[in-house]
């Protein structure tokens, strides 16, 4: 029987786990502690060595020494860091959706805070973030959770289930947050299991897809790639972003749109 992606991605996790300990795994060895087969660790090792995370070497490979970061400890952390820039850029997308929009919201921080600026406007959010529980939202809002396995770090929800739920629904606009972008390396995310998340959040919006972002993340790449800088239209950025990175974007054909934020200080 053909592995499901949600036992693909609890494996694959499993096993960037070992290598994140240990730094250097031997084939066999893994494939007893994981339960599967030799062939199945090389085949998964050899999709690490293209996402540039391990060297590979006759029956095993070691880590690559500054990869597997994590993009951020906790949600309860994530949802403070670049906060200004955040809610300017939750203001500015709340204010694209129209009355009647079934929109995505993945599982950003940023995103989210779309539901404080989403008023007297009929609208459907579907969205894997479990955070969006504890959100009040306009009561002419109906939020959907797409329900799944929960991912505790980061309090989203993965796995098969909540790509069976994405895959009945036909979007309007899509506004997806992520760890890192650039026209070379794509939307990328420290997340493994998120990938296939926001792949078919793009896939199954029928209208706009919008990158929500604060600068910091213009130019960055992380592990796991969820797009190529094909799959959406539009970024909604700040001010004060790589300009090269910024450049390169418009030149690709991407909308870009930098807010202006005042500092903090």
């Amino acid at each position: 029987m053909k592995n499901s992606k949600s036992a693909v991605f609890r494996r694959q996790q499993s096993l960037l786990k070992i290598l994140k300990e240990e730094k250097t795994i031997d084939v066999d060895t893994a494939a007893r502690r994981l339960n599967v087969s030799p062939t199945t660790i090389r085949r998964d090792l050899m999709m690490f060595e293209s996402q540039h995370l391990v060297e590979r070497f006759h029956g095993g490979a070691q880590l690559i020494t500054g990869t597997l970061r994590d993009e951020d400890t906790s949600s309860a952390d994530r949802a403070f860091v670049d906060r200004d820039e955040k809610e300017a850029i939750a203001s500015y997308a709340a204010g694209l959706v129209e009355d009647g929009d079934t929109i995505f919201i993945n599982s950003s921080s940023t995103a989210l805070l779309m539901l404080d600026y989403l008023v007297d406007k009929h609208v459907i959010v579907v969205t894997n973030n479990a955070n969006a529980l504890s959100c009040p939202h306009d009561p002419k809002v109906t939020v959907i959770l797409t329900g799944g396995e929960i991912y505790q770090r980061r309090r989203t929800l993965i796995g098969e289930f909540a790509l069976q739920t994405l895959t009945k629904i036909n979007a309007d606009k899509a506004f997806l947050g992520i760890g890192g972008l650039s026209v070379a390396g794509g939307l990328t995310t420290s997340v493994l299991p998120e990938t296939a998340i926001n792949e078919t959040m793009l896939h199954r919006c029928q209208g706009a897809c919008y990158i929500l972002a604060p600068k910091r993340k213009i130019g960055c790449e992380h592990n796991f790639l969820s797009g190529t800088v094909d799959s959406f239209n539009t970024l909604i950025t700040c001010k004060g972003a790589d300009s090269q990175e910024i450049q390169r974007l418009r030149e690709h054909g991407i909308e870009v749109v930098e807010l202006e934020v005042e500092s903090a200080e």
